[in-house]
């Protein structure tokens, strides 16, 4: 490693110390690098800009963050609950189910695990706690469901990996339907087990006079996610046209259908997307020059031979991956994971003849688990944050889902096809 690299590293660590932002941190360790190099800032800004405006995709992310923050502010999430309540009332356990179902519902609106957890999952937290559920259980748990949400698609992290690995948005999105589902159902009955084990409280039944209206309720919300992945099957537009429609179509029920955000709210949830679009962006501008960095080193180009000269078979290597990045996931931020280290790996990957559309579902899977991985984990530290709840009591309670989501995790790297089947049946892979 070069002095230059050393510097940069220098950098980072530092000014993430003293907790500036990871986006600033990374374009200082960035500039230093440069500097550094006797590397012309202008020269290597000017490449970082063009990757970056090549990389159109990236326009679905601020389209995503609108979205979400339309349907964290209307009332959309209680008409899914409601929803919900159809399919799981009345059974021991039901408002762990219904937490969980509602958050496979928002995944396929959102794309993000920190809103899902922070909207509708202190809706959801505070219902269960009322209930007579263990506060730090509910927290737990809206953590591990809120992971949901960039593992089924629309995903803001896939997006972005889809730029960093040059694969196609669609197929992603499509390689994150199966797994979705089954750590949803592996979270329902991890539910259902602690259940029977605690005897939690059974949720309230709903009566079959109730039902056509409480399906009705929901029924427009749950088009959305129907839009987006219909809308690109059929190709009626791109990931980043159907990102725009989503945030077109929740504007229009919140604001259309529903009537209950006025034009000053609507004007504050286009501010506060503005200001996370920033944030979100400026990380990747950082990203992408540490990652001019990267290429200038060959980084990933000698990561590869030292991996490759250790006969490491594909299986084996996302093995190694896996346990490499849930260790990194506790004490690391995801977006480092995702946009520096992920371009580092790429290259071994391409050499082993790992899909990068399964490797992007287990890198994707693997940040999921960081996020609410004690002690770093951000999740736990939302749903704290936005409920009161002690951190201690939503770590103490975590272990157990963390163990079901990698557990999921173990399963997707041993068989690729349940993140591969969806994406060949619809002819986006070979």
């Amino acid at each position: 490693m070069s002095s230059s690299m050393i510097v940069l590293i220098a950098v980072f660590v530092g000014l993430t110390l003293v907790r500036i932002p990871i986006g600033l941190s990374m374009l200082a360790g960035g500039v230093a690098y440069l500097l550094h190099k006797g590397v012309d800032p202008g020269l290597a800004a000017e490449q970082v800009m063009g990757a970056m405006l090549q990389a159109d995709v990236l326009l679905a992310i601020p389209m995503f963050i609108l979205c979400g923050n339309f349907i964290s502010g209307g009332s959309i999430a209680p008409r899914l609950l409601d929803l919900a309540r159809v399919l799981v009332g009345g059974i021991r356990g039901g408002l762990g189910h219904i937490n969980v179902l509602v958050n496979v519902v928002f995944a396929a609106m959102s794309g993000s695990a920190v809103a899902d957890a922070a909207g509708p999952g202190a809706v959801l937290i505070r219902m269960m706690r009322q209930a007579g559920y263990p506060a730090g259980f509910s927290a737990a748990l809206t953590a591990a469901a809120g992971t949901l949400a960039p593992i089924i698609p629309p995903s803001i992290p896939m997006i972005l990996y889809a730029v960093i690995a040059n694969v196609s948005v669609g197929a992603l999105f499509a390689s994150g339907i199966l797994p979705g589902l089954m750590v949803a159902a592996a979270l329902m009955a991890g539910v259902a087990y602690q259940a029977r084990r605690r005897g939690l409280p059974k949720s309230e039944r709903v009566t079959l006079a109730e039902v056509p209206r409480l399906a009705w309720r929901g029924l427009l919300p749950l088009g959305l996610p129907v839009v987006i992945l219909g809308g690109i099957r059929i190709g009626a537009f791109t990931p980043t046209e159907g990102a725009a429609v989503a945030a077109l179509y929740a504007l229009f029920l919140v604001f259309v259908v529903y009537r209950e955000m006025p034009l000053s709210e609507i004007y504050q949830v286009f501010r506060v997307s503005l200001v996370q679009s920033a944030s979100v962006m400026t990380i990747i501008m950082g990203a992408f020059l540490v990652n001019y960095a990267v290429a200038a080193e060959q980084l990933g180009q000698h990561i590869a031979l030292w991996l490759t000269s250790m006969n490491f078979s594909a299986a084996g290597f996302l093995a190694a991956l896996m346990v490499l990045f849930l260790i990194l996931g506790c004490f690391i931020d995801t977006a480092i994971m995702l946009l520096v280290l992920v371009p580092m790996l790429l290259p071994t990957a391409r050499i082993l003849g790992v899909d990068l559309v399964h490797f992007g579902l287990v890198v994707t899977v693997n940040m999921m688990i960081g996020m609410m991985t004690p002690p770093y984990g951000v999740l736990l530290f939302v749903v704290s944050g936005v409920t009161g709840i002690p951190v201690r009591e939503v770590i103490r309670e975590a272990w157990y889902f963390c163990a079901i989501l990698i557990a999921c995790l173990v399963l997707l790297v041993i068989f690729p096809e349940i993140s591969l089947y969806l994406p060949r049946e619809m002819g986006l892979i070979r």
